[in-house]
């Protein structure tokens, strides 16, 4: 049997601080609930709180069950609304750069349209003519595709019009990514000051993605094993999940980076964490964006590099080097930790170091920290002689 349909109760609550908020309480599976709509300024009276997208997206989750939802007049606004509540995902930097696309262009022109407004080719006109790279209307348009599937999960519609969606060059970059020789790399190096300096020897030896780098601590450092666990990634200071299950793994280290992580741990600002690179004034990992802009842009441009580099330049590059060094496309696949080899080129194994991944890891190293060997001179009697 159907529940009936509750429609909830708006309250004023007073805060110690700033001024009053809406609260909503209702009921869900058959406990009290209660959640903060907004505040008295943004909705000056109970009618307009209860207009919101945020109470009729609570009262929808509420209600599922209920006979008298009309999802004819829902807007695209309570469904943003209910995937920002429930289905939201949790790791900082995916879910601030999904609000930022929610909230700078898809809330602005779709929030008032109801659901069966939401026509394919009026997206993908709007889409086409937003004023941003083909590839973030490719994620803009992932992203109203995933909140469909919600809809169809609640039951609210049985068609994703996103499915038909097109986007011009949705998946193509508007410049290619720069990759450095590794004389480039060894150049730019010179030119950063440590802590920085191990930071981007990191990068280009391992190919870690930035947030991984400055979420290192030493606890994940096995200097007898030489392996280094990658488990974590900080964004914003924010400590969280890798960015996939995939690239928590654990990555080879040659003993010439073990010396210079060793180095740099005598030197490192020390904290009870053992953050290995942790900014002496806060005792936290480091903003990387402040770094790249202080440290590697203006390094890069002091050895002549024209290229836009960036910390994903290295991973770039490191990829690249695997290349040159000979390494197959699985080993490649591995020691980049993707989740397919369409991305480096399937599920990558686990477990074990191979002498594959831990001789393609020493190629790269090699190249980068060690100095070719000087070519013999031949004598003066042998070069006249084969002359």
């Amino acid at each position: 049997m159907r529940q009936r349909y509750q429609y909830g109760s708006l309250r004023l609550k007073t805060r110690a601080k700033g001024e009053k908020v809406w609260e909503l309480r209702y009921y869900k599976a058959g406990k009290c609930q209660s959640a903060t709509v907004g505040t008295l300024s943004e909705f000056p009276s109970e009618s307009a709180a209860r207009k919101s997208a945020t109470v009729q997206a609570l009262l929808l989750g509420a209600n599922a069950e209920s006979p008298l939802i009309d999802v004819s007049t829902l807007t695209m606004g309570v469904l943003i609304s209910r995937y920002e509540q429930q289905e939201m995902p949790q790791r900082y930097s995916t879910r601030s750069g999904y609000q930022s696309y929610l909230t700078n262009h898809i809330k602005p022109r779709w929030n008032a349209v109801p659901l069966p407004g939401m026509k394919p080719m009026a997206v993908e006109d709007w889409l086409n003519g937003l004023a941003v790279a083909p590839k973030t209307k490719g994620h803009i348009r992932g992203l109203m595709h995933v909140i469909f599937d919600c809809a169809i999960r609640w039951e609210l519609t049985d068609k994703n019009p996103m499915d038909l969606v097109r986007v011009k060059g949705g998946v193509q970059r508007l410049e290619r990514p720069a990759v450095l020789t590794t004389e480039q790399f060894t150049s730019l190096l010179a030119e950063i000051r440590e802590p920085f300096r191990t930071m981007v020897l990191v990068a280009g030896c391992l190919g870690l993605r930035v947030s991984e780098i400055v979420g290192l601590q030493w606890s994940d450092f096995d200097e007898k094993n030489s392996s280094l666990l990658i488990q974590r990634g900080v964004v914003h200071g924010r400590v969280g999940e890798v960015k996939t299950e995939s690239s928590r793994d654990l990555v080879p280290i040659d003993p010439l980076l073990a010396e210079a992580l060793l180095r740099h741990r005598e030197q490192c600002y020390p904290t009870a964490e053992g953050w290995l690179f942790a900014n002496p004034v806060t005792g936290r990992p480091y903003h990387q964006e402040e770094i790249q802009k202080r440290h590697i842009v203006k390094a890069a441009t002091a050895v002549g590099i024209t290229e836009r580099v960036g910390w994903h330049t290295f991973r770039h590059s490191y990829r690249s080097w695997l290349d040159t060094g000979g390494a197959s496309i699985g080993v490649q696949k591995e020691l980049m930790r993707h989740a397919s080899i369409q991305t480096t080129m399937n599920v990558y194994g686990r477990g074990a170091m191979t002498e594959g991944k831990r001789q393609a890891n020493t190629n790269v190293v090699e190249m980068v920290l060690r100095k070719p060997q000087p070519q013999k001179r031949q004598s003066r009697k042998k070069a006249v002689a084969s002359a």
